[in-house]
């Protein structure tokens, strides 16, 4: 009878049977039968029968009373339906095209027996059954908004008039997904939010534009607050109640780190929405706001003490800057979902959304063309740099785990973000915003790794690589010089700070950088027990850079504000660092890489240094103690060199001694003079044979003396002491000339002192000659040696002015050649010596050569008592050459000027 009063024409009528069978139903069970409803089968079907009945008016005034009493059976007592399932399920199963205005009814009441909390797998299946009905929505959409558009049905209390009814039915569904996104229970949260931002991504394209200023401020922002509350005053211990006898990951053993993980995916499902839907995002009024927000809950997350939740906030970060990948795959990244759950869009979706779900985003770069957005990007990627990377005012005790150093992975990512950031900002890049990246990629690459993760990160000595930070750095610093060169010239007066950066990283590879108190361990020194912290191996990261400062210089070495910052002499300054070491540098190839980018630097540099001599004064100086440490090294070659590398070396230091004299010393005129002079001491210092090792003298470390070096040293000087007046080198003869004069005297002093020692003994034949040798780098004193010395390489082709003073050296070698029994003094030589000084009158020649070489005089009239007849014939040649010079000239001219 009450079925038949249901569907009386009069709502009225309709709507009092409604009531009375509704209410006697849910009276009928909640009453406590003896034995209990549930266990008596027929009764239970007795009772619901009438409800079901229900389920054949088409009404929707009465369909909606029926599915609210269902709602209301199940939260009463749907523990002890059992046997009334069916009959309940048939009810909802009952719905067809003309009931869609009760599916906002079927998403709730899933959604109610997803949050019900007494049995996890009841939850589960109700999240499931929540994307089967997204599922058929976006199916049969056509269907489903016909038949809504067709009735007066208008949206629940918490919609909004201007949605559509489809669009309220989709928002419906997203509220109660958020709602299950911060469940108590992790693996509820962990499927309700793989649900969400499935579903959004999915068939977001199916809402209007207006839609998604709901979706952000009811669902999505209201999400990330809530989330972030509930983690942050999560429990940090484990609740072994909770966990009971189940065996839980140390990820995952705690109440906050059950959290972290929803917190992960509630942001990065949030940044993919933004990301996948950002050109219907920008059109919404409020966007900008809204990004700003984003960019907040990114930053606070970024400096979370979690090293999960942190690292998945600068994924995030790179996900609004759209790197990367497609949206195809950024949908189903970390969710889980097959990919026949992802259907293609279809034209309406795009026509409606301007965009496929599933188009890649990575052309899209332009489209936020407002400079603020990216600048309020910037200021937030600096804040997480700067804040992340302070160091630990203490250092941190092995096991308390509370002093909180960035991971690599971490820095990793960060630095990732700089280049495509840089692109949206390198427009309004200013000085001071390279100066906030350097000090972060300084302090990024300062911090250390710790002991027990070292050797997942460092690779095995000697295989030597560059970390995954290494290169993310690398990348930014090159983003940076390429940028700079290549752009305008706001960007171009930023040369010299970025050349300060570079070269600043260049000497990690010799100087590791410290991090705050924190006590770290070198690569490659660690022994024993594990160490708490491990200094990353710099080395082949510093030489990279060091050729990317190579390459920089010679396309800039030109430009104004390289000059006038004085960037080649910093260049050179730093140069000495690894080059004074040389084989005391962590690595042998460090110092090779720096020598042969000090040649590179050098082919570009010189030429503009002496152009605009007055900009590169200091230059100088640094370049002849670079010259100096390097040449001169006070940390001598390891036992262990072999042959072949000692030659390499050699070779190289050679190599230094042939750019002096082929583009510094011709260029004199144009080089400060201090500088002449200590290029030339150093000239005189290497033609005198050295060791380099301070072993005791063997036949190997014989082989090792430099003799290569030394006759190279002293051919230069003969070079240049042999020059004409009338040409540009003519200003250093002077110097190189006193150099060799002032050596000759203390050859001769040496021999005399040495000959009074020895008493009545005579000195060993040669004796003379064994000092000279000392002077051109001769190493073994014999008529063999003497064989090969070639005495024409010596002879001057043209001796003119201040040359002059030269002869006495020349003959004093010849002649000592000669008393080691080789009579092998050409005529030539002599008529060569004779010529010259018939051309050299005294007005060529210097006063203080002049008097450098009087000072010679005494020094040989003491070898007047040498017992030697070969010293004392050799005496007797070179004493006749003093005869035109016992007398300084009457006036002086320069050069004959």
């Amino acid at each position: 009878m009450k079925s038949k009063v249901c569907q009386h024409p009069h709502s009225g009528m309709r709507s009092w049977g409604a009531e009375a069978i509704t209410s006697l139903v849910k009276a009928v069970l909640n009453y406590k039968f003896d034995p209990p409803l549930h266990q008596n089968e027929k009764l239970q079907a007795s009772v619901l029968a009438p409800l079901q009945e229900l389920s054949g008016i088409p009404q929707s005034d009465i369909r909606q009373r029926q599915l609210d009493c269902v709602m209301q059976i199940l939260h009463s007592c749907g523990d002890t339906l059992q046997q009334g399932w069916p009959l309940i399920l048939g009810i909802i199963g009952a719905l067809h095209r003309d009931h869609n205005a009760h599916l906002e009814v079927v998403v709730e009441v899933a959604a109610r027996f997803g949050l019900q909390t007494q049995d996890l797998n009841v939850s589960l299946t109700a999240i499931g059954l929540l994307w089967n009905i997204s599922d058929n929505f976006f199916q049969n959409r056509q269907r489903i908004k016909q038949d809504l558009e067709s009735k007066t049905w208008k949206a629940g209390s918490r919609g909004s008039e201007e949605l559509s009814p489809f669009d309220e039915l989709w928002l419906c569904l997203f509220r109660h997904l958020g709602e299950l996104c911060v469940d108590s229970r992790p693996a509820v949260r962990k499927s309700a939010g793989q649900t969400l931002f499935s579903t959004i991504s999915a068939h977001g394209g199916l809402l209007h534009q207006n839609t998604w200023h709901t979706v952000l401020w009811q669902v999505l922002f209201p999400l990330l607050e809530n989330v972030k509350k509930l983690s942050s005053s999560a429990s940090t211990t484990r609740d072994e109640l909770a966990t009971g006898n189940i065996l839980i990951h140390h990820s995952r053993d705690t109440a906050e780190k059950q959290w972290a993980e929803t917190r992960v995916l509630s942001l990065a499902g949030v940044a993919r929405t933004f990301n996948a839907k950002r050109r219907v995002l920008q059109q919404l009024g409020d966007f900008p706001r809204a990004w700003s927000l984003l960019l907040e809950y990114i930053e606070t997350s970024a400096l979370c003490p979690n090293a999960e939740v942190s690292l998945a906030a600068l994924k995030s970060f790179q996900e609004i800057l759209q790197i990367g990948r497609d949206a195809k795959d950024r949908i189903n990244d970390d969710l889980d979902l097959p990919q026949t759950l992802l259907q293609p869009p279809s034209a309406e979706e795009i026509q409606r959304s301007g965009e496929a779900g599933t188009t890649p985003i990575l052309d899209a770069a332009p489209d936020l063309a407002d400079i603020s957005l990216w600048t309020a990007a910037w200021k937030v990627w600096v804040n997480i740099g700067t804040n992340a990377t302070i160091p630990p005012e203490k250092p941190e005790a092995r096991g308390s785990g509370k002093v909180y150093v960035p991971s690599q992975s971490f820095l990793t990512a960060l630095l990732l973000t700089f280049p495509p950031l840089f692109q949206h900002t390198k427009g309004r890049f200013a000085a001071t915003d390279l100066q906030q990246f350097s000090r972060v990629l300084h302090a990024a690459l300062s911090v250390p790794v710790h002991g027990d993760a070292s050797p997942f990160i460092i690779p095995s000595y000697p295989d030597v690589t560059i970390t995954p930070l290494q290169d993310a750095s690398l990348q930014a610093m090159d983003c940076l010089v390429k940028a700079v060169h290549g752009g305008p010239p706001s960007l171009q007066a930023m040369y010299p700070a970025l050349f300060d950066q570079l070269l600043t990283c260049v000497t990690f590879g010799v100087q590791a950088p410290s991090y705050g108190t924190i006590q770290a361990k070198a690569f490659g020194s660690i022994r024993g027990p594990q160490v708490d912290w491990v200094t990353m191996n710099f080395v082949p990261f510093s030489e990279k850079v060091l050729w990317m400062i190579v390459d920089l210089y010679c396309g800039a070495s030109n430009h104004q504000a390289v000059i006038g910052a004085h960037v080649l002499q910093n260049i050179i300054r730093m140069l000495r660092l690894p080059l004074g070491l040389k084989y005391d540098c962590p690595s042998s190839s460090t110092w090779l890489h720096a020598v042969n980018a000090l040649f590179a630097i050098l082919s570009s540099g010189l030429p503009v240094a002496r152009k605009h001599a007055s900009e590169f004064k200091g230059m100088w100086s640094e370049l002849a103690s670079l010259f100096e440490d390097f040449l001169f090294t006070k940390h001598p070659s390891p036992p262990t060199l072999s042959m072949e590398d000692f030659q390499r070396d050699e070779g190289i230091d050679c190599k230094i001694v042939h750019l002096i004299r082929d583009d510094i010393l011709p260029y004199a005129s144009s080089v400060p003079n201090d500088f002449v002079v200590r290029v030339i001491d150093l000239l005189n210092k290497g033609s005198i044979h050295s060791a380099v090792s301070d072993t005791f003298v063997d036949t190997e470390s014989i082989r090792k003396l430099r003799e290569d070096f030394a006759k190279t040293c002293f051919e230069t000087l003969l070079q240049f002491s042999f020059v004409s007046k009338k040409s540009e080198e003519g200003n250093i003869t002077r110097i190189a000339v006193l150099s060799l004069l002032q050596r000759c005297q203390e050859v001769v002093k040496k021999y005399v002192d040495d000959e009074r020692l020895s008493g009545k003994c005579p000195l060993p034949s040669g004796t003379l000659l064994v000092h000279l040798c000392d002077m051109h780098g001769c190493t073994c004193f014999c008529a063999l040696c003497l064989q090969q010395m070639a005495v024409g390489d010596l002879n001057p082709v043209c001796v003119k002015g201040e040359a002059f003073a030269l002869l006495y050296v020349l003959e004093l070698f010849f002649t000592l050649q000669a008393s080691a029994g080789r009579n092998c003094i050409s005529t030539q030589s002599h008529q060569h010596s004779a010529a010259v000084v018939e051309e050299s009158t005294p007005n060529n020649v210097e006063a203080s050569v002049w008097q450098q070489v009087i000072l010679l005089y005494p020094a040989l009239v003491e070898c007047t008592t040498s017992p030697s007849p070969q010293v004392t014939r050799a005496l007797k040649d070179a004493l006749h050459e003093f005869r035109d010079l016992l007398a300084p000239p009457s006036s002086h001219l320069q050069n004959g000027r």
